[in-house]
């Protein structure tokens, strides 16, 4: 929505969004927050964990769940100032807070400097610690760089047009997100059926391939602002050919990198581990990487850049509907009931994401999205009424 209405350069509308969001966010995760202490056991409940790992598992999700308002908060301040256009400020940010991370992991896990040993506890307290860090920093960089400033009534005046423009995108898109993550979940709870190995395959491969994944998240972040301030500002040949061009440059990136990852498949997961049916079932997977991320790109770029245009509502549906309906069907198909395991399930994904892919693509092309961009409408509601 910021995006859209800097690039309609209707600027007093946007400190105004922006404070609602930030206070809507933090309504709703803590919300979230309160809901994963009340719930962390049954959530967890679900992975079948033995005793000791549950127990460690609920420690850190009673901590981290716990303050997860903090990330919601930090989330919506760094993607008010990215539709600003500094993303490197962000950049900056979360390497910061990464680097904080990890000297706080180092210091509580192995009780370095005369710091107490806290092991999972303390992982989970390096956690919060860089989160709050970073949202305070997060914060100064809203005030002294966007120079978007604190109005109070800005923060309770919730105008009912501005709230449901707000809420026509994020709320589709919340359920999206979800969605998927629900369904990720439910995988999990497949691989770890197929025992401890698999499930540790599983982990070291998506780190590994992570490296790939990056790329395509950033281009369509990228893309995301960049299709804002387009369609805001009515420029729609610009927006519909830019987010083919990026899709095509994250396409190739991603290919490239997973090529490479494959290539150096052994010595990266002898970074991990030493233990021959992980090292050769992640090979594997690593190999069906190649076909598995550029497919990846069509609904990250994509879907991004349809976000952007306020198209979020049949995003949302293509997720829901696909997901539900055959992938996670077929993660069970393929992977448990036709036993053909990790490496079954991993062919699913790229049938998944190809699949998905396809339809936003379709989707794309058709420029049904120009009829859903919220600041346009505005516009001729204007002129209507004058």
């Amino acid at each position: 929505m910021i995006a859209q209405y800097l690039g309609a350069k209707k600027f007093s509308e946007v400190r105004k969004f922006a404070w609602n969001a930030i206070t809507f966010n933090f309504l709703f995760g803590l919300l979230i927050s309160i809901i994963m202490v009340l719930f962390s056991q049954t959530f967890l409940s679900f992975f079948n964990l033995e005793p000791v790992l549950f127990n460690q598992a609920r420690v850190f999700l009673l901590i981290v769940g716990g303050v997860l308002f903090l990330q919601a908060m930090m989330l919506t301040i760094s993607a008010i100032v990215q539709a600003h256009g500094y993303t490197r400020d962000t950049m900056f940010v979360t390497v910061g807070m990464n680097i904080i991370n990890i000297i706080g992991n180092y210091l509580l896990i192995f009780g370095a400097l005369g710091f107490p040993q806290l092991g999972v506890v303390g992982v989970a307290i390096a956690t919060v610690v860089s989160q709050f860090i970073g949202l305070i920093v997060n914060f100064m960089i809203l005030f002294k760089r966007v120079e978007i400033r604190l109005h109070l009534k800005d923060m309770i005046d919730w105008n009912k047009a501005r709230f449901y423009q707000i809420l026509s995108v994020g709320v589709p898109s919340a359920i999206g997100n979800l969605s998927y993550s629900l369904s990720q979940i439910v995988t999990t709870g497949f691989i770890v059926s197929l025992g401890q190995v698999m499930l540790t395959t599983r982990i070291y491969t998506l780190n590994i391939l992570f490296f790939a994944i990056v790329i395509s998240i950033s281009l369509g972040r990228g893309t995301q602002i960049i299709i804002g301030h387009l369609v805001g500002a009515g420029e729609f040949e610009k927006a519909y050919k830019t987010a083919l061009k990026n899709l095509r440059m994250s396409m190739l990136l991603c290919l490239g990198v997973a090529i490479l990852l494959f290539i150096a498949r052994e010595p990266l997961f002898q970074l991990f581990t030493d233990n021959p049916v992980i090292i050769s079932t992640g090979g594997i997977l690593l190999l069906m990487g190649i076909a598995l991320e550029p497919g990846r790109c069509f609904n990250i770029v994509l879907g991004q850049a349809i976000q952007a245009t306020g198209d979020a509502r049949y995003l949302m549906l293509v997720t829901i509907i696909v997901i539900w309906a055959l992938s996670v069907p077929l993660y069970y198909l393929l992977g448990i009931h036709f036993g053909y395991g990790l490496i079954g399930i991993w062919l699913a994904f790229i049938i998944d994401e190809w699949l998905r892919g396809m339809v936003l693509f379709w989707r794309w092309k058709s420029r049904a999205w120009e009829r859903k961009v919220l600041v346009k409408k505005e516009k001729q509601k204007n002129e209507a009424l004058g």
